[in-house]
Parts: C-alpha cells; sequence; structure tokens
C-alpha cells in the first residue's frame, strides 16, 4: 500500500501552521531583497562556477577507439550481413481533394 500524496492545499496549510507557529514562539521574519539571496558579501558568489577556472587540456584517446572499432569489425564482417536486404512494402494514402483518406494503396 503506497502513502497517498498530499495535495497542494494540504501542503499549503502546513506551511502556513508552521509559520504561525514560528512566529508564535517569538520568531521574526525578516524581508529579504529580491535576488539577496544569491549574493556573497554583495557580490554573487563565484567559487562554484565553472568559468573561472581555465580550459583544459583534453586527453586524445583516438588509439582507443581505434581498438573499438578494430574488435567490433572482428566480430560482425560486412560478409555476414545481407548485402541487398528485401525491401517491405509501404502503406500509402490516397487522399481526396479535400484532405480526406479514401484508400490505402500498398507500394514496395
Amino acid at each position: 500500500m503506497t502513502k497517498p500524496t498530499k495535495t497542494k492545499a494540504q501542503t499549503r496549510k502546513e506551511i502556513e501552521s508552521q509559520i504561525e507557529s514560528f512566529i508564535r514562539q517569538q520568531g521574526e521574519i525578516q524581508q529579504v531583497e529580491m535576488g539577496a539571496s544569491g549574493l556573497q558579501d554583495g557580490k554573487y558568489n563565484t567559487s562554484h562556477m565553472g568559468f573561472i577556472e581555465p580550459k583544459k587540456e583534453r586527453t586524445p584517446l583516438n588509439h582507443v577507439v581505434a581498438a573499438i572499432q578494430q574488435r567490433k569489425s572482428e566480430k560482425y564482417p560486412a560478409t555476414a550481413l545481407p548485402a541487398n536486404k528485401p525491401r517491405k512494402p509501404k502503406k500509402k494514402v490516397i487522399y481526396d481533394d479535400f484532405g480526406d483518406p479514401i484508400r490505402y494503396v500498398w507500394e514496395d
């Protein structure tokens, strides 16, 4: 049996009751300017942004890719697959002048 999920109204009531109990316990709500919570000492916290660091040198892995391709070609040689696979017929819709479908035709 799964736990029933809370509705938005129930969540809203719960948050309001938590706020009221906080205020009743002599808690004080501070007003904060919009966007100020992302600031640190009046500036944006750039310590976690990845744009400050210099571009890192990438490690070339061409030899690893070549080895994988080599193993793949050994496992599945080109001669194992049929050269000309027969095509399956496709279903085509015939429409009238008003865009309504009239019938279906199978085409090769």
